[in-house]
């Protein structure tokens, strides 16, 4: 099969400087060599172990470049969230290049019929890229498998935004992506019914480009508060969302990361904070005040703030601040502080601690779908022991309640088999 000189490249030109690219362009202008075509394998079986890459590796390694690639198409997306029919015509003009090299059999190139379908040590699936491989070797048409790859960096984006559902940040200020991100799922959460609808339907606002709220999400301990933001990010994933996570004493850079997301127009942002609150004496907080009050660096309309805290004011008073023997001035005008900066979420939604009826059900649920199911006196039984040796009944000790159970089967079952 002959295929087009990649050298015709406009738009994805980045592809030219890869290494593997590279010698796949010498190997076109000697066909026969047999010392290309073993460079060429030896790098594919590389790039496959590294990436986790399975099937047809040269269409599975060109895709891959393609969503992870920093090309004028991806980063106009990017930055405008939306492209000219200019850039879609040149576009087209490099997949009329790229689409038999996509399409094209790897042994016939390397002679090695193995790496039509490869299988690595530890595969990776990627539903996205799996997806777009196989849409862009089905497209009718370049200017169709043109739509195809700007439909997916505007939905996606590419690098590491592509690449990553949640990240956090450097001490550099960089977002550094979170590779084991835990993927939670939505109906796995147990009880809150009324905050879950509000925290999904402000959500479905954001993701649908309407006006939203920032989202204080306060109450007991271990009640599923974070998991619930998370829950979020993994079901809305596909739809652009993506998860930063910041840390308290990573404020002061607050304003720099709004930039940064403000020039990614084609995806939306959860900056998320986690188990949020301030001591008497710290002043950090300000900075959050600041962006959400629409200072210098305003919130941009791609980004939202959701924040966890057991506490409500998020800024701790002190007993002086209670006292009758301070000056009424003085009083008020450090309990309104106390509370300004939660004041500034539009949505707080409250967590108690859950009835016991919703405590096992959360261990029944989470049982069932390991594939055990207790009648409701052992679970009862159970439950309310395991609670009754903690501290309490709340969603994280219920999870620890299934861990334990889980285990202990497991080694029952062991012995059995043993025996």
């Amino acid at each position: 099969m002959i295929c087009p000189d990649l050298q015709q490249l406009l738009v994805c030109r980045d592809l030219l400087t890869d290494s593997l690219i590279q010698t796949l362009q010498s190997l076109q202008q000697s066909p026969e060599s047999e010392s290309l075509q073993s460079r060429l394998a030896a790098q594919l079986i590389e790039k496959a172990e590294q990436l986790g890459l399975s099937g047809n590796l040269l269409p599975a390694y060109l895709t891959y470049q393609l969503i992870w690639g920093d090309n004028t198409a991806s980063r106009t997306l990017e930055q405008n969230g939306t492209y000219g029919p200019g850039l879609m015509a040149a576009l087209a003009s490099d997949m009329a290049v790229l689409l038999p090299w996509l399409r094209i059999d790897t042994r016939e190139l390397t002679g090695r019929d193995f790496l039509s379908s490869y299988v690595p040590a530890v595969p990776i699936r990627s539903h996205e890229r799996d997806d777009l491989m196989k849409a862009l070797i089905q497209a009718e048409s370049p200017g169709w498998a043109a739509q195809i790859l700007l439909d997916h960096y505007k939905t996606h984006g590419s690098g590491s935004l592509a690449q990553f559902t949640a990240f956090r940040l450097s001490s550099s200020g960089r977002l550094t992506g979170i590779r084991d991100f835990p993927v939670y799922d939505w109906d796995d959460l147990i009880a809150y019914q009324r905050q879950k609808e509000k925290l999904l339907a402000n959500t479905q606002a954001f993701i649908a480009g309407h006006r939203a709220n920032n989202v204080l999400l306060a109450g007991a301990r271990g009640t599923g508060k974070s998991t619930a933001v998370k829950a979020l990010v993994s079901r809305y994933r596909d739809s652009g969302l993506r998860l930063v996570q910041i840390a308290r004493g990573q404020l002061s850079q607050l304003s720099a990361v709004m930039e940064r997301l403000c020039a990614s127009k084609n995806l939306k942002f959860i900056l998320f904070f986690d188990d949020l609150s301030f001591d008497e004496g710290e002043t950090e907080y300000k900075y959050l005040k600041s962006v959400i009050d629409g200072g210098v660096t305003p919130q941009p309309d791609n980004v939202l703030i959701y924040a966890t805290s057991n506490r409500r004011h998020l800024l701790r008073e002190s007993w002086q601040d209670r006292s009758d023997q301070i000056d009424d001035i003085y009083m008020q005008d450090s309990a309104n502080e106390s509370i300004s900066l939660s004041d500034r979420f539009g949505l707080i939604l409250h967590y108690t601690q859950p009835t016991q009826d919703e405590y096992l059900a959360m261990i029944g649920h989470e049982l069932e779908k390991s594939g055990i199911s207790l009648d409701k006196e052992t679970l009862r039984i159970l439950g309310v022991r395991w609670e009754h040796e903690h501290s309490g009944r709340n969603g994280r000790i219920a999870h620890q309640f299934v861990t334990w159970y889980l285990g202990q089967q497991g080694l029952k079952q062991a012995a059995t088999r043993n025996a």
